[in-house]
C-alpha cells in the first residue's frame, strides 16, 4: 500500500497536488494540502514531480 506524506512546513499551499491527483488523494484543509484519501493512490507520482517545493513524497 503506498505511503504518501506531506511536509507541512514546506506545502505552500498552491493546491496543484489536489488538481493534478487522479484519484482525490489530497484536499485542501487551512491552506494546505492534506492526505485524505491514501488507500486511492495509484502511484503515478503526479502530485510529488508537480509540487514546486517538494513537498509531497510517496512511496511503495
Amino acid at each position: 500500500m503506498p505511503k504518501v506524506t506531506v511536509d507541512k512546513d514546506k506545502c505552500n499551499g498552491d493546491g496543484i497536488c489536489v488538481s493534478v491527483c487522479p484519484v482525490s488523494v489530497f484536499e485542501m484543509q487551512n491552506e494546505k494540502a492534506m492526505v485524505v484519501n491514501e488507500d486511492a493512490c495509484i502511484l503515478c507520482h503526479a502530485c510529488d514531480a508537480q509540487c514546486p517545493t517538494q513537498a509531497i513524497t510517496v512511496e511503495e
